[in-house]
């Protein structure tokens, strides 16, 4: 699919538009779930292992274990199961790979009612985890549920982090999305995956790696459920900054709504806060793989999350108002 940027589709749409929606999306609201979390579990931004990032990030000898979870949407495993089953296994990897990591092994938890129910979701897991050279190497299955649900989770290594704490004011933010793909319908999942070969998704699972051990880069977020919006928020908030996106300059495919694009979910997709003086190279590095990468934007110090389109500048989040994920550093904390 021909890629563009979102310049050329806005022009469609009233940018007062553009900000009620991203305001207004549910993957931003979701991500707010978290802070009510973490207020239960007494996180406050002071703990030995940080609490907010892609994986909890473990020191092991001269490197990190690096150990995350994903659950999905009971909706999502009931309308797509076999899909569902693969991303048990690929945004686990992709967080792994957020953290500038690699992946050992994955455990899954499935309910279903009855093994017929089960089925597709194992036949995605045992599918996705042969495409990408992961195995999965345990976990629970119960198959008395009244529904079908899932959890996944992943243990991988780091030799150098990338992190959603490390992102300094004065970087640009890069973005890399893989745009060779199509909507999984009826959510917004940008799928990239399913259809590529096993060479290609296991090549480009090692260019966050690459980028952390060459000293590259020193932050990185997934771009999750809450979207490049929402995904960019978590980033600043974590790292106790603000950022200001470019919405003219986001890579998107042709055709795409553009608001829409902004709240999807691709199964390869990365925030990359980077120097100045080696964005040209993190830009080299990830285009010579087919990844659509541009400079999307700024970091600052005032802590807020700004979109701008041509001379409008409108807020999405405010981080002296409220917290998002509350997961900030501690002199945020309360």
């Amino acid at each position: 699919m021909t890629a563009r940027a979102l310049s050329t589709r806005f022009s469609d749409i009233a940018f007062s538009e553009v900000v009620s929606r991203l305001r207004a999306s549910a993957g931003l609201a979701s991500k707010a779930d978290i802070a009510r979390a973490a207020a239960r579990l007494g996180f406050d931004g002071r703990e030995a292992i940080r609490v907010g990032d892609d994986c909890a990030a473990i020191p092991d000898g001269d490197g990190y274990l690096l150990f995350a979870i994903e659950g999905f949407m009971n909706e999502f495993v009931a309308t797509d199961p076999w899909f569902a089953g693969w991303c048990g296994v690929m945004v686990n990897l992709s967080d792994i790979a957020a953290m500038g990591g690699r992946p050992l092994a994955v455990v899954d938890a499935v309910w279903a009612k009855g093994e017929d129910g089960a089925a597709p979701v194992l036949e995605g897991l045992r599918a996705a985890s042969a495409r990408f050279g992961v195995p999965i190497v345990g976990g629970h299955t119960n198959l008395a549920s009244d529904r079908g649900q899932l959890s996944v989770a992943v243990l991988g290594r780091a030799k150098r982090l990338l992190t959603s704490f490390d992102a300094r004011p004065g970087e640009v933010l890069v973005a890399a999305i893989d745009l060779r793909g199509r909507y999984r319908e009826p959510f917004a999942n940008w799928d990239a995956a399913t259809d590529a070969p096993a060479e290609r998704l296991r090549g480009d699972l090692e260019l966050l790696p690459r980028l952390a051990e060459a000293g590259l880069a020193r932050a990185a977020k997934d771009i999750s459920q809450g979207g490049l919006v929402g995904t960019a928020a978590m980033l600043a908030e974590g790292s106790g900054v603000g950022i200001e996106i470019d919405l003219d300059a986001v890579p998107a495919p042709e055709g795409v709504d553009p608001v829409r694009w902004l709240m999807t979910f691709p199964s390869f997709g990365y925030l990359v806060p980077t120097a100045l003086t080696v964005h040209p190279t993190v830009l080299t590095t990830l285009r010579e793989r087919g990844i659509a990468a541009a400079v999307i934007g700024t970091v600052t110090a005032e802590r807020k999350v700004t979109v701008k389109h041509g001379l409008s500048r409108e807020t999405i989040w405010d981080f002296s108002r409220a917290p998002l994920i509350g997961c900030g550093p501690a002199e945020d904390a309360a």
